[in-house]
């Protein structure tokens, strides 16, 4: 009907707004950029304002996007009681400072 009355097309595929991410991939994206953050330096002492760049995507459609790290590291060590067992024991593994 909006074709015929209106003249309105569908959007093309380079249009479409791009699909919202998860909580849960959300939290794998800044614990990529913490993991690459710790293997770079060799510990997990993050400056608050500190923003940390990674590359995201595959070979053919890559993305590089800043993440605030230091903010993400200080709200995970502040809500330490409320993370997951299994997130608690990934960012131990890669130096977490939890006090």
């Amino acid at each position: 009907m909006c074709e015929n009355v209106l003249g309105i097309e569908p959007a093309a595929q380079d249009e479409k707004p791009k699909p919202r991410h998860t909580h849960a991939d959300k939290w794998a994206l800044n614990y990529s950029a913490a993991r690459q953050y710790y293997e770079r330096e060799g510990y997990l002492r993050v400056p608050r304002g500190r923003i940390e760049r990674i590359v995201t995507g595959d070979s053919e459609d890559q993305e590089e996007r800043d993440l605030k790290l230091g903010s993400w590291i200080s709200n995970q060590r502040s809500r330490a009681a409320a993370l997951s067992p299994e997130r608690v024991e990934q960012l131990s593994a890669i130096g977490m400072r939890w006090a």
